[in-house]
C-alpha cells in the first residue's frame, strides 16, 4: 500500500498512528503542502479533493486491477479497523464505541476542520490575519474542544493513560496530532492535565513516536 501524506498534516499524522498501531507498513509518498504539491494535476488524479492523506491499496487488498484509492482519514481509519480488527481501536460494547467515536469527532469534526491549512490561508489572504490572529483563532477552537475532552475523560489525571480504557483507541489517534498542532499554535496546554497525561504516556509508545511529524522523511 502507498500512503500519500505530509509530515505536518494532522490528518496524515492520525492515519500514520492508526497504521502503526495495526502494525501495517506502507510506502511513504510525500505531498508537500507548503509547496502546494497537493494542487498539482498529478495529485488531483489520485485524489480529486486534493487533500491528504490518500491510501492507495494494492490489487490484493482492493481486488481491483491497479488498486483502489481511499481518501479522508476517517474513512481510511475505519477501513483499517474493519480490515485489520486486531488490535482494535474501538471497544466491543456499542455504547462505548459511540463514546470513543464522539471523542474522536470533537477533534475530527469540530476542531481540526476550521484550523487546517486552507482555512488559515483564507484568513490570511482575505482578511489580512497575521500570525498572532491565526494563533488566537486556532487557540479558541482548540480550547473549546480540549475543554470538552477533558470533561469526557472519566478518570482523574493521575490515573489517565488513554482517552478511554486501558489501550489506545480512535480517540487517542485523533487527540495526539491535535495536541501537536496546539503546540505549534502556541496554545497553553497546562489547563488540561488529563490530556497532558495521555500525551506523555503515548510519547512512550513506538506507534505514536514513529508517527510523529518530526520523524517523517519529508520533515523540514
Amino acid at each position: 500500500m502507498k500512503l500519500y501524506n505530509f509530515w505536518r498534516s494532522g490528518t496524515s499524522h492520525r492515519t500514520r498512528i492508526a497504521l502503526n498501531l495495526k502494525g501495517i507498513s506502507t510506502e511513504y509518498l510525500a505531498v508537500h503542502l507548503g509547496k502546494n504539491a497537493h494542487l498539482s494535476d498529478d495529485f488531483k488524479a489520485i485524489n480529486p479533493q486534493q487533500l491528504v492523506p490518500a491510501l492507495v491499496l494494492d490489487e490484493t487488498e482492493s481486488g481491483v486491477t491497479g488498486g483502489h484509492t481511499l481518501i479522508q482519514s476517517p474513512a481510511i481509519i475505519e477501513w483499517l479497523e474493519e480490515r485489520f480488527p486486531t488490535p482494535a481501536l474501538l471497544p466491543a460494547d456499542p455504547i462505548e464505541r459511540a463514546s470513543v467515536r464522539a471523542m474522536a469527532a470533537v477533534v475530527g469534526c469540530d476542531v481540526h476542520p476550521i484550523n487546517n491549512k486552507r482555512i488559515l490561508d483564507y484568513l490570511r489572504q482575505q482578511f489580512g490575519a497575521d500570525e498572532a490572529a491565526i494563533n488566537a483563532w486556532c487557540g479558541t477552537w482548540i480550547g473549546a474542544g480540549f475543554d470538552a475532552l477533558e470533561a469526557l475523560i472519566a478518570h482523574p489525571a493521575a490515573e489517565v493513560r488513554y482517552c478511554f480504557g486501558n489501550t489506545p483507541t480512535l480517540a487517542d489517534v485523533y487527540l495526539i496530532p491535535q495536541i501537536e498542532s496546539a503546540r505549534r499554535f502556541k496554545v497553553d496546554l497546562s489547563r488540561w492535565p488529563k490530556l497532558m497525561a495521555i500525551d506523555a504516556h503515548c510519547a512512550t509508545l513506538t506507534a505514536f513516536v514513529d508517527a510523529a511529524p518530526g520523524k517523517q522523511p519529508d520533515a523540514a
